[in-house]
């Protein structure tokens, strides 16, 4: 793919590894969805942001909660709009049309440019979610029952779906996809990481800092392994407190911006002398 124009790079505020760079292109080539998956805080929804940065493309997110319906992401019929212009002597309550509102993958669909749609967390809805997508995200298409209509793409968009992999996925699902996990970052990438964010972040204080993070993460009873966003955090309220490089791993000042769970502070403070 060299440097074609749909390549992604990678974008100035988010460093990606060369697999991950990759798999993103080779998505967009073969025009199937890009499913990635990885632990909480690796920066899966913050892809997207960055492909339709890099791409200078438009994005489109649409938020799955458990309540989520595939429907509701191509579109919606406001009866109760429809029911209410009713009773009030509305002009044009005869057109069904009106009150069809499209969803965020109906909006994709409907773009007059290709965008970026990101389906973010998928596996917090129901295991029928996935498959009620199948037909869409293959054919570029959907019905409109109540007039009569088919929404057809004008630009096929770059989907990029997330998963926290709290549920499995079907396999039917899978197979339309292209697979990418993001591994949590090793200490080079991660320090690449906090210096996009910092440039002139302290030597001792990132090298102390990341030190005391990993340690955490590898103790064996922390049950919220602490994200790379909370390492940038308690980064930054270090240097705003101004706390010493030295004193980081016998104080843990802040401690709580990396730690969110009762349990694991008491971990973290019962192991401190090995961190």
């Amino acid at each position: 793919m060299g440097e074609e124009k749909t390549g992604f790079r990678g974008s100035g505020d988010y460093v990606a590894s060369e697999e991950l760079m990759a798999s993103v292109n080779v998505a967009i080539a073969l025009k199937k969805p890009l499913l990635i998956k990885g632990e909480p805080g690796t920066g899966k929804t913050m892809l997207a942001e960055a492909v339709a940065k890099s791409l200078g493309k438009s994005l489109i997110i649409w938020n799955i909660k458990s309540t989520t319906k595939a429907q509701e992401g191509l579109y919606v019929y406001d009866t109760i709009q429809r029911l209410y212009d009713g009773q009030f002597g509305e002009e044009g309550v005869d057109d069904i049309s009106r009150y069809i509102k499209l969803g965020k993958l109906g909006e994709a669909f409907e773009s007059d440019e290709q965008v970026v749609l990101l389906i973010d967390e998928i596996d917090k809805a129901d295991l029928e979610f996935p498959n009620d997508l199948l037909w869409e995200l293959d054919k570029m298409e959907f019905y409109i029952h109540e007039t009569g209509r088919t929404v057809t793409a004008k630009h096929r968009p770059i989907v990029i779906i997330t998963s926290n992999a709290e549920k499995e996925l079907p396999d039917a699902f899978l197979r339309r996809c292209i697979f990418h996990y993001i591994d949590f970052p090793d200490d080079a990438l991660m320090e690449e990481i906090v210096r996009v964010h910092y440039p002139h972040v302290e030597e001792t204080l990132l090298k102390n800092a990341m030190e005391v993070f990993y340690g955490i993460r590898a103790l064996r009873d922390i049950r919220k392994k602490p994200s790379t966003s909370e390492l940038i955090d308690w980064i930054n309220a270090l240097q705003l407190g101004g706390i010493p490089a030295d004193q980081i791993k016998s104080a843990l000042p802040f401690i709580g911006v990396v730690v969110k769970k009762d349990e694991d502070l008491e971990t973290v403070r019962h192991n401190a002398n090995s961190l």
